[in-house]
């Protein structure tokens, strides 16, 4: 075997036995801190070398340099080979999130448009997640908004459901979709089977890239119809052609038809840095979406790179060629780990020339216009964080605001929102809604002491982060049960803030409430500080009133028809069968409801009184 790397620094470091004991093979290594949290993770073609060299004396850059200086443990994996040992350091870094890795924030899957190709009268539906079971999924797309536009634009072309199974079985009548020829009513019957598949048909050649050939099939219908002076049928024709060449001049078409690949550019300044990935499918591009992941300080744009790829696509199907605008270390071994997932080769490149130059060179300048922005971006949000410290009367910024509103509609389904910001902006993945029960109809007061104990419970019991400022949409009656929550519960150091509308209910009049409520205070509409407090406050309240939305409607759709005495589930589907759905039945008299099997006419009186009474 091969001797250890035997240096003073490595000597003189406490974990010196343990790197003499590691093994000559592939594997992982996991650097520990103090307290045990893991701080790095890597991987390595031989661990003993690898672990070995971060003890030298050799030059490092400051962030190994600091790295060093506070690992206190090391644990490693030993694998079969490095390919594994890449795949296993992606999925630990993704689980653990150490603070020296580059680490990617935006982790979730591409969306995709499904078409549910093995049933009689298939739908077109977006997806996001595992691609398994039956029916065909084109893509990826590089965000739902994407996916949604281009959803829409079929369904002006391609009159293709896209409801539910479960609204699609239910139907004794066209909805509205077919009334705005965006549909074409399967539900009843209105279209054979035959002309809805040459429709689907359609669809598809167009998501497979091939949307020439069908305006070529729908300009000689178009003439085959004006010939038989079908001039109606003949100017939708036109149009539906007409939409399907504007949706072709959106977008840039490669010279190579057969192209599948994804173009990803990295551009760092500073501390920062942005990857911008274009999704090629079919020489066609379906867009393109900004990555800025966290970024340890002194990395190296290829370092950053290589990470986001690995991190990127390992668990996912890469399409056959990523094209990259710089060359990465390991590129080989990335490629291989790559291939076997997709059940194909994938080609990582980097020197390219004609169409994929021209890619390359966009999505370096999509870079660095996403990273101007967000960069102008940061420097109005530090202001605006230093002008609220300064109202504080804080030596620092709040590093975490979290803000209340409450949200119903005449004390019917009230919910509660809890939003957080941090110095980055929204921090999503901490939001949380409340269902308010027990509190009497329209007592917003009950409803935020009882919101607020609940969240601040779980901060008493070390189960939450504790903010530095805690803002309550709301007046003196908010905040003062604000203060007696966190007075019950024993929680300091929290600074307390409301901000109440003006009488106009106008952005730029708010009156802001501290110190308890001792304190009122009007800010300039220009505020720094105040705008940041309005962008927090707007949020609580979106998210409160679209969690109401949905309560109000669940409640509304579901609970009407099971508080009837003697109206099973049997029942109740056969009713919104019959009349298709709750509208039907609330227009439909005693008579009307009798006639539906198994609802007597008492029964039917009951309903009717339901809705009428």
């Amino acid at each position: 075997m091969h001797e250890p790397v035997d240096n003073p620094s490595c000597n003189e470091h406490p974990l010196r036995e343990k790197v003499r004991r590691l093994p000559e093979r592939p594997g992982v290594y996991r650097m520990l801190s103090g307290d045990g949290t893991i701080i790095y993770v890597g991987k390595a073609r031989n661990l003993r070398r690898r672990v070995a060299s971060y003890f030298t004396r050799s030059r490092k850059t400051p962030k190994t340099e600091r790295l060093v200086q506070q690992i206190a443990d090391l644990q490693v994996t030993v694998t079969h080979t490095e390919a594994e040992a890449l795949i296993l350091e992606n999925t630990l870094i993704k689980e653990h999130r150490p603070r020296y890795n580059v680490l990617l924030r935006d982790d979730k899957s591409y969306p995709y448009i499904y078409l549910s190709s093995h049933q009689h009268f298939p739908r077109l539906a977006f997806h996001r997640g595992a691609r398994s079971g039956p029916g065909r999924f084109f893509g990826p797309f590089p965000n739902s908004t994407a996916v949604r536009e281009t959803l829409a634009y079929l369904q002006k072309v391609f009159p293709i459901r896209q409801c539910r199974d479960s609204f699609y079985r239910n139907r004794s009548r066209p909805c509205l979709q077919y009334q705005i020829r965006r549909c074409t009513a399967p539900c009843v019957g209105y279209i054979s089977e035959a002309e809805y598949a040459a429709e689907v048909r359609r669809a598809e050649l167009f998501l497979e890239g091939r949307s020439a050939e069908v305006i070529d099939e729908l300009v000689g219908q178009m003439e085959k119809a004006a010939e038989g002076l079908e001039f109606e049928a003949a100017a939708r024709l036109r149009d539906r052609i007409a939409t399907l060449r504007q949706i072709q001049q959106r977008q840039y078409v490669s010279q190579d038809r057969d192209d599948d690949m994804d173009v990803v550019a990295c551009v760092a300044e500073g501390d920062t840095a942005c990857i911008q990935v274009f999704f090629i499918r079919a020489g066609n591009s379906l867009g393109n979406q900004s990555y800025f992941p966290s970024v340890p300080s002194g990395s190296r744009p290829s370092d950053i790179l290589s990470s986001f790829l690995s991190q990127y696509y390992l668990g996912r199907t890469a399409p056959p060629e990523v094209v990259i605008n710089q060359p990465i270390r390991e590129q080989a071994l990335l490629a291989q780990a790559l291939s076997t997932p997709s059940g194909g080769r994938v080609a990582i490149r980097h020197r390219v020339r004609s169409d994929r130059r021209r890619w390359v060179e966009m999505a370096e300048e999509n870079a660095r216009h996403s990273l101007a922005a967000r960069s102008a971006s940061t420097a109005s949000q530090r202001r605006r964080y230093e002008a609220l410290a300064e109202l504080l009367d804080s030596d620092t910024p709040p590093q975490r605001i979290e803000c209340f509103d409450i949200s119903h509609t005449s004390g019917e389904a009230t919910v509660a929102s809890c939003v957080v910001f941090n110095a980055d902006g929204p921090l999503k993945s901490d939001y949380r809604r409340f269902n308010i029960r027990d509190v009497p109809a329209g007592d917003d007061y009950g409803a935020m002491h009882q919101v607020l104990t609940r969240r601040y419970r779980k901060v008493r019991d070390g189960e939450a982060a504790v903010p530095d400022l805690l803002l309550i949409d709301g007046g003196k009656g908010q905040v003062s049960q604000a203060r007696d929550v966190l007075d019950e519960l024993g929680i300091e150091g929290v600074a307390l803030m409301g901000i109440a509308k003006g009488p106009e209910r106008r952005p730029g009049e708010e009156t802001l409430i501290l110190d308890d409520g001792d304190r009122e205070l009007e800010l300039p509409a220009d505020s720094p500080a105040l705008h940041l407090l309005q962008q927090v406050r707007d949020e609580a309240h979106r998210f409160a009133v679209s969690g109401h939305r949905q309560q109000r409607s669940k409640k509304r759709r579901e609970s009407v028809l099971e508080e009837i005495p003697g109206l099973g589930p049997k029942r109740r589907q056969s009713l919104l069968k019959h009349f298709g759905g709750l509208q039907g039945i609330r227009q439909a008299g005693t008579e009307d409801l009798a006639r539906v099997p198994g609802i007597s006419r008492p029964l039917a009186q009951r309903i009717y009184d339901t809705f009428h009474g």
